[in-house]
């Protein structure tokens, strides 16, 4: 059974440790069994790239490399906060900002 991650795809997170520290982006992609996710525009690599069909050219490209999970925290109403679960009014199982209290879509 897979872990619940508090955070989602399309999540604004902000970078809590590391060398992108303070930067914030959307998630793109998550990876569950190495708890890492690729976050828009932090923690950028540079990466030699053979020539293909696609990229004829090949040569030198930036992308944005995973970070792990635990160094990042969901931005909501432009503030970094923790996040907590609880049931709404219709019994569904919601996610929450700890430091404000609102639900989070």
């Amino acid at each position: 059974m897979q872990q619940k991650l508090h955070i989602k795809v399309g999540d604004t997170v902000k970078i809590i440790s590391g060398e992108s520290n303070g930067q914030e982006g959307k998630i793109l992609t998550i990876d569950r069994k190495k708890n890492r996710a690729i976050v828009e525009g932090v923690n950028i690599i540079k990466k030699h790239e053979k020539p293909s069909a696609a990229n004829p050219e090949g040569g030198i490209v930036e992308k944005e490399s995973s970070i792990h999970i635990s160094n990042i925290m969901i931005v909501s109403d432009g503030d970094a906060s923790r996040i907590g679960r609880k049931a709404n009014e219709e019994g569904k199982m919601v996610r929450y900002s700890k430091k404000t209290g609102k639900e989070i879509k």
